[in-house]
């Protein structure tokens, strides 16, 4: 059994894609964010850099005592090795995934991150600040974009790297961006949504948040260490 200390941003819903997919019994603790649980000290314990999601494996290969793993992209890793699932056994194959994996951790996620900061969740808005996020996750999604273009995901069979994308794609329209611009990854981003697996992650997703609550100062101050405005 694995623990899934989670909440569905785009970084939980990375593993829940992986945990339906591969059909491993799994159990949702849910991380709320906005409430702060993320600095709980029981789950510090497993996720020093206060950032869900995070699983213990309770079953590692090998056997032995319960596995703590934190940040989403170690996580897939481990899942795919753990099963021998969405990860190439050749080298070449694997590499090509894990170069894709990168990608996302390093450039895509970080990137739609701050788009989504500067547009939605800042309390005062900065045309330079939303107009760079805005220009460079247009500019990551061209790349995504010309990489499907002779492909049907990412690194040719479905695997962890498709599985880390497609998160930070979903909320486009929210992000300025347009899917009829970028047609290969329209193609691949609809192939997705309509596996059963994503479904039911997705579905799990909005059963322990249905919706995003409003930006209140406390919210705010908790998610991005800002401090409240005075009385």
């Amino acid at each position: 059994m694995i623990d899934l200390h989670y909440w569905p941003t785009p970084n939980g819903h990375k593993i829940t894609l992986f945990l339906e997919e591969a059909d491993l019994p799994y159990t949702i603790h849910p991380v709320d964010i906005g409430k702060g649980e993320q600095f709980a000290p029981e789950f510090l314990a497993i996720a020093p850099n206060n950032r869900m999601p995070a699983i213990v494996d309770h079953e590692p290969p090998g056997g032995g005592a319960p596995v703590a793993i934190f940040e989403s992209g170690a996580i897939l890793l481990y899942l795919a090795e753990k099963t021998g699932r969405f990860l190439p056994a050749n080298i070449p194959g694997r590499y090509d995934a894990i170069q894709w994996l990168m990608w996302q951790m390093g450039g895509l996620g970080p990137m739609a991150g701050q788009n989504h900061h500067f547009n939605i969740y800042a309390p005062e808005k900065l045309p330079y600040a939303q107009d760079r996020y805005i220009r460079e996750t247009a500019r990551l999604y061209g790349v995504l974009d010309r990489r499907l273009a002779d492909r049907s995901f990412v690194a040719g069979e479905y695997s962890i790297a498709d599985m880390a994308a497609y998160p930070w794609i979903v909320p486009h329209e929210a992000q300025g961006q347009d899917l009829a611009d970028f047609p290969n990854l329209r193609r691949w981003y609809d192939a997705i949504a309509a596996r059963p697996a994503t479904i039911t992650a997705y579905a799990k997703g909005k059963a322990v948040s249905d919706g995003t609550p409003p930006m209140t100062e406390e919210r705010r101050r908790i998610l991005f260490g800002t401090p409240t405005k005075p009385d």
